[in-house]
């Protein structure tokens, strides 16, 4: 029963009933009122006055007796220099809480019969490093936006995209070659991705080096890389890896399989999965004959050198390369591949990237190229585009190693969780196993949540002290909150009250439940919105706000003590529904919530 809707029919009708005009009900701007005033709902009269002919005081008065006459879950109304403040009443809001009872998945959209189909891509990981603390924001991002977009009914695909070729793979194989002296992850005790990782961080110091070198012997800076004799052999390894080199492509196999591991160990620390897993070198080629079609139709333009290229200045960008001049492909081909594909493949309403946005350029330019080319779904594309994470001594920097390890960061999260917790003696009396099982928890649920609650749009710099703190709009309040809810379920069991499946609508409630109750009937229009702005953000700090208004509830009003068995029985009531809205809202973000804390 949506009590916005009923009051938009209901405008409507007064427009015509007391002006003799026609309004459609969906016109009517119904929000929420604001803190400094009494009220439930606002609607602003200004828009009426031309029908009215009146003041805006005389026309949302009149507006809103017509409401108190017509509507039986309205109490009373305000008027405030033409803006209409609705109180609505108690029994609205008790029947509210008796029918969403009922409902197993409130907050949640069944699926539609619109079959297409939503395609979210995250992570796309390059093999030749470890994932890092950016790549941890990517991949709880689009886990998450995916989750959210199912519960407004969506049918999603999960994808990845395994950047697993190109030249900066290249560089780790070649310093394996060189200096790797047969290491193996087995041999060396290093997770695999990090092993690769840590090649690819030594070619970095060892062409700086040589660079060096050739500068200190005449040689121009732009000369001496691309002179330098790391870079050249590494270009020629690229080529002998396209043109199927036996020997270069077992090493690559090998190395990449190690990777494959190391990133599968740290996705599932982090929670998140994929419904299907595409590789950069199984579409690179398909993207490579679309480009040579593309020359054949004359949409693109060869180079004396041999090189493909796209001219996008009409587009206020630049030109494009697509091809190299020695046939070698770019990010551009493969995504030009990895897109005709999965078009192909799945029936697409709309693909989302997402990918920082250093590569707004890049996804800009995707879609103009792939409508040149005659794909017409072009349009369809989504760039996602987010902030970089920074931490408080600033930006990190792969190729140097300055990076912040997903697995170390998570280790660390798990080990501060502990020693707080400890602290604070929140896990007193519970077991060791679940001791160690709600430090994870706790870790994770402080990582992702104070990575999510800020818009994704937005640059943010991550805390890991600040994240886990029992207190504020973090993570573990919230898992505390809802133990601490659960804890007086538990206590209501143990002295034999049974919580109703229902409360009699006649019961009495005061400011703090009601506004409670307002916060819980939003989260479908959250879930929605969300899903709507592919938000995060919108989720994490709506739980934030339920979850502190309950504590304020919490502090200020007795629930099992209350000596009237209606009000304690509803307070139960709206206990176990708070916290199954905390728990389905933190299930969004890809958080558990510990039963016990």
């Amino acid at each position: 029963m949506n009590i916005e809707n009923i009051i938009r029919d209901k405008i409507a009708e007064a427009i015509q009933n007391l002006y003799q005009h026609t309004i459609d009900s969906i016109s009517v701007q119904v929000a929420k009122t604001k803190k400094e005033f009494e009220g439930d709902f606002t609607v602003v009269a200004f828009p009426f006055l031309k029908i009215s002919k009146k003041t805006p005081e005389q026309t949302a008065g009149e507006i809103g007796e017509y409401l108190i006459g017509n509507i039986k879950e309205i109490s009373r109304y305000n008027v405030i220099k033409g803006f209409l403040n609705i109180v609505v009443s108690n029994g609205y809001w008790l029947t509210f809480i008796n029918e969403i009872n009922a409902v197993t998945d409130y907050g949640y959209n069944k699926p539609g019969k619109n079959k297409k189909q939503i395609v979210v891509e995250y992570s796309s990981p390059n093999t030749n490093k470890p994932l890092h603390l950016g790549h941890i924001r990517n991949n709880l991002l689009g886990w998450s936006v995916a989750e959210i977009l199912k519960a407004n009914g969506k049918n999603v695909v999960k994808v990845n995209l395994v950047n697993d070729r190109g030249i900066h793979i290249c560089k780790s194989m070649l310093a394996w070659q060189k200096w790797g002296n047969g290491a193996t992850p087995q041999s060396t005790g290093t997770k695999g991705d990090k092993l690769v990782g840590d090649f690819y961080v030594k070619f970095d110091n060892e062409y700086k080096s040589e660079i060096g070198n050739l500068i200190s012997k005449g040689f121009s800076e732009d000369d001496a890389k691309k002179n330098a004799s790391l870079i050249i052999a590494t270009q020629e390894l690229l080529k002998k890896w396209e043109a199927g080199d036996d020997e270069v492509r077992d090493i690559w196999k090998m190395m990449n399989g190690w990777v494959y591991k190391g990133f599968d160990e740290t996705y599932k620390k982090m929670g998140v999965d994929f419904d299907r897993t595409y590789y950069e070198s199984d579409t690179y080629q398909l993207g490579k004959a679309i480009v040579l079609e593309g020359l054949k139709k004359g949409i693109l333009q060869k180079k004396d050198d041999g090189s493909a290229w796209i001219d996008l200045t009409q587009d206020g960008l630049d030109e494009k390369l697509l091809l190299r001049a020695d046939g070698t492909s770019v990010y551009m081909t493969q995504d030009i591949g990895t897109a005709v594909q999965r078009f192909n493949e799945f029936n697409i309403d709309k693909h989302i990237y997402v990918v920082g946005n250093e590569q707004n350029y890049h996804f800009h330019a995707l879609s103009l190229v792939l409508n040149k080319l005659g794909y017409n779904w072009s349009k369809d594309l989504y760039h996602l585009s987010y902030g970089m994470v920074e931490l408080p001594e600033g930006r990190m920097k792969s190729r140097e190693g300055a990076v912040v390890d997903a697995d170390d960061l998570i280790d660390e999260m798990i080990l501060t969780a502990r020693e707080i917790s400890k602290e604070l003696g929140k896990l007193d009396g519970v077991t060791a196993e679940e001791a160690e099982k709600t430090y994870k928890m706790i870790a994770l649920g402080a990582l992702k949540y104070f990575i999510l609650k800020v818009d994704p749009k937005k640059n943010m710099l991550f805390d890991p002290k600040e994240s886990i703190d029992f207190n504020g709009n973090t993570g573990p309040f919230i898992q505390y909150t809802y133990a601490r809810i659960c804890s007086v379920l538990r206590k209501a069991k143990e002295q034999n009250i049974v919580v109703p499946s229902s409360i009699d609508t006649e019961t009495i409630l005061n400011g703090k439940e009601i506004e409670i109750l307002k916060l819980i009937y939003e989260f479908p229009s959250v879930v929605k919105e969300a899903g709507k702005e592919y938000s995060p953000a919108l989720i994490a700090n709506f739980v934030y706000e339920l979850t502190k208004e309950y504590n304020q509830f919490y502090h200020d009003f007795s629930i099992l003590k209350e000596e009237n068995p209606k009000i304690r029985d509803f307070r139960l009531i709206l206990s176990k529904t708070a916290s199954r809205v905390i728990k389905s809202a933190m299930g969004l973000l890809g958080i558990e919530v510990p039963e016990k804390m």
